[in-house]
């Protein structure tokens, strides 16, 4: 049950378009009908509100059951890479099964020993210890009104391979990207990360999976 709260805090962390049973199902990987009985469960649990074909929200006990798994997930994500040497790619699934076997203590001493850092790798942001989360104003890339110059804010940790790709190319957090005016008749985003010279076309998946913020002019 704790990754069905966190799964339904990940959907709807970054939009305000209303979260379906069908999407969680998308996201966990199994059918409806067994995200359904999920749903009833976390329901009698007061941990989300949901009637049958609607929309799914999280509680306020729900928000802080989530917010509470969500600090844990990332500040070790963020432990992983600046202490122990991982890439951005390989923390995600460590992340996942680390997170349920370590203590309070722990999370507390690694968030100390990190500085205390606002957002992990791939520039979500770490719920501090009272359960505030601080979203940065960004958009998804591929709705960016080009020509224009941003900044890379967040970037989803769903694809491995996708991170890989993008790191390959200079796409990470706080990269600054000059978005190219469309070409005609094609859904393809091209940017320029700052300091390099290639130009770089992403299709709609690898666009709407970037989120950044318009670079204020210098």
């Amino acid at each position: 049950m704790q990754n069905y709260v966190k799964v339904i805090w990940g959907l709807q962390e970054w939009t305000d378009a209303p979260i379906s049973p069908t999407k969680v199902s998308e996201a966990v990987g199994v059918r409806l009908s067994t995200v359904s009985d999920a749903l009833r469960k976390l329901a009698d649990q007061e941990l989300v509100d949901h009637e049958r074909y609607g929309s799914v929200t999280l509680t306020d006990q729900g928000r802080e059951y989530a917010v509470a798994m969500i600090r844990r997930h990332r500040l070790i994500e963020t432990f992983l890479v600046q202490v122990l040497g991982y890439e951005w790619d390989e923390v995600h699934e460590e992340a996942d099964r680390l997170e349920h076997a370590v203590s309070d203590e722990l999370i507390t001493r690694i968030d100390r020993t990190l500085g205390f850092p606002t957002r992990d790798p791939h520039g979500d942001p770490i719920p501090t210890a009272d359960g505030r989360v601080h979203r940065p104003d960004a958009i998804v890339l591929a709705e960016a009104d080009a020509p224009c110059r941003v900044r890379i804010e967040r970037i989803s940790d769903a694809d491995n391979e996708m991170l890989q790709y993008f790191a390959s190319r200079g796409l990470v957090v706080d990269a600054e990207l000059e978005v190219l005016a469309p070409e005609p008749y094609s859904d393809t985003v091209t940017v320029r990360v700052a300091g390099r010279e290639e130009a770089v076309r992403l299709g709609q998946a690898a666009a709407r999976s970037v989120w950044a913020s318009v670079a204020t002019p210098s």
